[in-house]
C-alpha cells in the first residue's frame, strides 16, 4: 500500500480494528500521497501537489477523518478569468449578471440558458454536456480552452463525466462544492495523516519501490493502490495520465487573489492560481500561490476518461481479478478520478470485504 488516503485509511483500519501488522511503503519520501502539505521557507503552509479542497455528503466519512483531526469549516469559491473581469464559477446567475451587465432574476437565468442551449439527442462527450445545457458561447469562454488545456483533447474528444463534474446553477450560490461537510483539516494534511498512522502495527519504510523489496518480505495480503499497469510491467500497454508542473510563488504581500483559486479558461498557458492562505486560514504577512501548468509527463494525476482508455484498464482488472491475496485500490489503482472523500469511502468499503474474507482459505493458507 503506498500513504496516500487508499492505503493510510486501510492501513488504521486493519491495525486497529482487526489487529494486523502492516508495512506501508510508499515510493515518495513523505505520507499524505498527493494531500501532502508543509510550511515552507516563508513559514506559509501550502499544499505541494496542488490545492486539496475536503468535501462530502457522507457523514460516515467526515466523522471517520474527525477521529483525526480538528476541523475548519471552509467552503472554497473559484473565479474565472474571462473577458477581462473575475466571475464566479461553477456558471450562476451572478456569473451570467456581471458577464453581461444584466440583472437577470433565477427564473430569467434559466430562460437565458433554455435560449442560447444547443439540445443533444444523446449526450456523448464533454462537450455535449455544457453546450446542451448553456449553448456553445459560453461554452468557449469557460469549458473549452480551458479543458484543451487540461487535457491536451478537445472536449469532444472526452468522456462527459469530466465536464459533468462542474454544475450549471441558476440561483447565486458562489460555493463551487455544495456538499453538506465542508471543510479542511485544521492543522493541515501532513498532521491528520502522522495521527492516522499513529498506531504500534504499523511500520512505513518511505523511498521505498514495493517490487524492490516484495521478494524479500513474508506476507499473506498484499493491497495495492499504485498504477495498475505498472504492477503488471505494462503488459497491454501504458495507461495515459495527465500530469502538471507546480510553480510555486511567495509575495511579500498579505493577499495576492480575492479567492482561493481563480481559473484561467481564455489565457494564459497555466490553468488556475491558487493562493493557500484562503484555504487553510493562516495569518502571515506574506502569501504564496501556486500556478498550474497541465503536462503529459510527469506524476500520474488524472486519468484520461476516453473509450480506448477504459478497454486497456479492463484488461488490466481482468488479470488483477485473478491475483491470489491482492486488492487494488485507489485513483491509481482502478485507474479513476476520484475525489478525496470517494477515496476514504472505497478503502472503508474494501476493509469491510477484506475482513469479510477473513477466514478464506488461499493456497491453503487463511487469507491473513
Amino acid at each position: 500500500m503506498g500513504a496516500g488516503l487508499a492505503g493510510s485509511v486501510l492501513a488504521e483500519r486493519l491495525a486497529s480494528k482487526a489487529n494486523k501488522k502492516i508495512l506501508l511503503l510508499d515510493k515518495r519520501n513523505h505520507i499524505g500521497g498527493n494531500t501532502f502539505d508543509y510550511y515552507n521557507s516563508d513559514g506559509i503552509l501550502v499544499h505541494k501537489y496542488g490545492p486539496h479542497i475536503f468535501h462530502t455528503n457522507s457523514k460516515e466519512v467526515f466523522d471517520y477523518l474527525g477521529n483525526f483531526t480538528e476541523w475548519r469549516p471552509y467552503e472554497h469559491r473559484v473565479l474565472a478569468s474571462v473577458d477581462g473581469q473575475l466571475v464566479p464559477i461553477p456558471i450562476n446567475q451572478n456569473t451570467i449578471n456581471d458577464l453581461y451587465g444584466l440583472n437577470l432574476s433565477q427564473q430569467q437565468v434559466q430562460e437565458f440558458f433554455d435560449a442560447k442551449a444547443e439540445k443533444k439527442d444523446q449526450i456523448l462527450s464533454s462537450e455535449d454536456v455544457v453546450v446542451n445545457v448553456v449553448g456553445r458561447e459560453l461554452y468557449e469562454k469557460f469549458f473549452k480552452q480551458y479543458t484543451f488545456k487540461q487535457w491536451a483533447l478537445d472536449p469532444s474528444e472526452l468522456d462527459a463525466s469530466v465536464t459533468a463534474r462542474v454544475p450549471t446553477r441558476t440561483n447565486k450560490d458562489n460555493r463551487y462544492f455544495t456538499d453538506k461537510y465542508q471543510a479542511m483539516p485544521l492543522h493541515g494534511y501532513t498532521k491528520m495523516f502522522y495521527n492516522l498512522l499513529d498506531h504500534p502495527n504499523i511500520h512505513i519504510m518511505l523511498n521505498t519501490d514495493y517490487k524492490d523489496v516484495v521478494d524479500e518480505i513474508n506476507y499473506r495480503t498484499l493491497i495495492y493502490s499504485g498504477p495498475i499497469d505498472a504492477y503488471f510491467d505494462y503488459c497491454f500497454g501504458k495507461l495515459p495520465y495527465r500530469s502538471i508542473n507546480f510553480k510555486s510563488q511567495t509575495i511579500d504581500s498579505e493577499n495576492y487573489q480575492p479567492t482561493g483559486t481563480v481559473n484561467y479558461p481564455m489565457s494564459q498557458a497555466y490553468t488556475r492560481i491558487t493562493e493557500f492562505k484562503h484555504l487553510t486560514g493562516q495569518k502571515h504577512g506574506k502569501t504564496s500561490i501556486v500556478f498550474e501548468y497541465p503536462t503529459a509527463e510527469g506524476d500520474p494525476y488524472y486519468p484520461i476518461p476516453r473509450k480506448e482508455n477504459t478497454e486497456i484498464y479492463n484488461q488490466y482488472k481482468t488479470l488483477a481479478e485473478s491475483e491470489p491475496n491482492t486488492f487494488f485500490t485507489g485513483r491509481l489503482g482502478t485507474y479513476k478520478y476520484y475525489n478525496m472523500d470517494q477515496v476514504v469511502a472505497q478503502s472503508l468499503t474494501l476493509f469491510k470485504k477484506i475482513t469479510l474474507k477473513k477466514v478464506a482459505q488461499v493456497n491453503g493458507k487463511d487469507l491473513f
